[in-house]
């Protein structure tokens, strides 16, 4: 295929690919600098991402409802609740800037809850040791997405929506742009750009439980592989502990961690509050991984609700403040579930909630390919082996600024990239060949088995035999997707059905580097818990699995994290 045949050729100096929070601070930061900008959502700009559903706040150690707080401790916890497997030097720019870009978002016009003297309200998040989390009641990801589409359509920043970036493009080695898939009309739009930002999120749809949106199937890890970007920590899925466990149709949904810090409880299908043979220290406040993986046992040794979660008592907060601090909770619960929990406690189970892993950057936002940069969930190493709560929504501002800005720079220093035609033809042709009516598989039930694989073999609780037996099965899926799965296009654009198969075949790609990840490491540590290596071992495995794309297979290694200021001995 020409290039003329494409749909659109866009030109600018710097593609920010991902709509969430961090892309679109990324976008306004590098516009905010003199550079052009285009920013490619597959979804809709301001709905798509995970930051609208981010309910429990934004960290930021400003000593506003405790004044002994402050960075230096907001790094401590970071580093402590993560299992040290943070890069320091990322978390150091990550506390240290979380104040700067809370104001700049109320500098674009979000709105933050203050106390009648004007000072943030800020809740505890498990993990942390004061409260420090400033909030809009339970729908903060909402007000400050909002905040940030206002701004970026402010600065008349050109906005690609419903294009799926299908593949990054390099010119001599560095990063040249990318080919992106119209989901509307099934034609492609090549994107020239002298700088590339991936802004892509997380992968919580490999799972049948998530708190992530339909889009997050992993893309910006399977493309950043393809290219020969270095990926870390693949083995570190986050579950939250406290998604609806019922009906069905809403199971996986996000109950805010804020319903704990304000005092609510968890209790088991006996009415035991358990938490306490888990964490009696910290009890519901302990980190998402203890949390998660309490409730799963209570469940799994017959301590569960009918549905198998426990309960989540909130009844027990003084009058009003549920309606104040957790509408969006009562919301949910009034009209998915038909409960009122001012009244009566709700069932909870985990559900797959943020990937810690990604793109291994610098704390420029640089990745191993020159060009390229990576921010928000797309990038690896902030968050270590477990991320505490409302941290997420921090990095993708502090660390979307931080990518915009060094774009910019980047792109500012060169004359131009040049697309490569003929990765773009290969690619084209590549796609087209998807479109058989022929296979006996849809790309639905592949994913469906899918998912159902991975939360059992690959979830909160792993083992060799599991994950060996799981690997084999992604193989097996992988060569199903190759010959079996068909695309009808009765009723259906070929764009959206190419979307379908797009997505399954980037998802198969990166479970089989979760999965080849979480057997490699044989040890416990946050997130990633071995039943058969239960213990944290830090003299063998406080290190990075790393991998790298060789030919056309994965090369794993193990990489030393940079501990400047603080170690698991201290």
């Amino acid at each position: 295929m020409a290039l003329r045949d494409l749909e659109d050729v866009v030109e600018s100096d710097v593609l920010v690919v991902g709509g969430g929070g961090a892309g679109a601070r990324a976008a306004i930061e590098a516009k905010a600098l003199g550079a052009s900008v285009a920013l490619a959502v597959k979804g809709l700009f301001g709905k798509s991402g995970c930051t609208p559903m981010a309910e429990g706040g934004y960290a930021a150690a400003i000593g506003h409802a405790d004044p002994r707080d402050n960075a230096d401790l907001h790094f401590e916890d970071t580093i402590v609740g993560g299992g040290f497997l943070n890069e320091q030097p990322l978390v150091r720019v990550l506390v240290d800037e979380a104040a700067e870009r809370l104001y700049d978002l109320e500098r674009f016009g979000g709105i933050f809850d203050r106390t009648d003297d004007g000072r943030f309200v800020q809740n505890r998040p498990g993990g942390h040791r004061y409260a420090r989390a400033c909030q809009h009641g339970d729908r903060t990801g909402h007000e400050l997405m909002s905040a940030l589409r206002k701004e970026a359509l402010r600065r008349e920043i050109d906005i690609y929506e419903e294009v799926m970036v299908v593949r990054l493009l390099t010119s001599g080695g560095a990063a040249s742009g990318a080919l992106g898939l119209n989901v509307r009309t099934g034609g492609f739009v090549a994107f020239k750009a002298k700088s590339t930002v991936l802004a892509t999120g997380g992968l919580g749809q490999l799972y049948p439980y998530t708190t992530n949106p339909v889009q997050k199937t992993g893309d910006g890890y399977a493309m950043a592989f393809r290219l020969g970007a270095e990926l870390m920590d693949m083995e570190m899925v986050q579950f939250h502990p406290t998604g609806l466990a019922y009906p069905p149709s809403v199971r996986g949904v996000l109950i805010t961690e804020a319903c704990r810090s304000r005092g609510g409880v968890l209790l088991n299908g006996r009415g035991e509050r358990f938490m306490s043979r888990y964490d009696p220290e910290r009890m519901e406040l302990s980190t998402r991984d203890v949390v998660s993986r309490a409730i799963f046992s209570e469940v799994r040794e017959g301590r569960g609700t009918e549905h198998g979660g426990v309960y989540l008592d909130i009844t027990r907060l003084p009058r009003g403040e549920v309606e104040e601090y957790l509408f969006g909770v009562l919301e949910k619960c009034l009209n998915y579930v038909g409960v009122d929990p001012r009244e009566k406690p709700v069932e909870v189970s985990p559900t797959c909630h943020h990937f810690m892993g990604g793109l291994r950057i610098n704390t420029q936002c640089e990745t191993s390919i020159p060009g390229l940069f990576a921010c928000g969930e797309s990038a690896g190493g902030v968050q270590g082996s477990n991320r505490l709560g409302t941290n997420g929504v921090t990095a993708t501002q502090v660390f979307g600024a931080r990518a915009g800005r060094y774009a910019a720079e980047k792109a500012r220093s060169l004359s131009e990239r040049p697309l490569d035609r003929e990765q773009i033809r290969e690619e084209i042709a590549r796609i087209e060949s998807f479109k058989r009516e022929e296979g006996s598989l849809s790309p639905a039930s592949l994913r469906s088995r899918l998912q159902s694989l991975m939360w059992e073999s690959v979830g909160i609780i792993r083992d060799q035999q599991g994950l060996t037996a799981a690997l084999a099965e992604i193989r097996r899926m992988m060569l199903d997707l190759a010959s079996k799965v068909s695309i009808t296009s009765e009723g259906l654009r070929y764009g959206q059905g190419l979307v379908e198969v797009l997505e399954l075949e980037n998802m198969l790609l990166v479970a089989g580097l979760v999965t080849r990840s979480a057997l490699l490491r044989t040890e416990s540590r946050g997130a990633h818990f071995r039943s058969d290596h239960p213990k944290r071992n830090d003299d063998q495995w406080l290190r990075h699995v790393t991998i790298k794309r060789v030919g056309n297979e994965p090369e794993f290694g193990l990489s030393t994290v940079s501990m400047d200021r603080l170690r698991p001995e201290a």
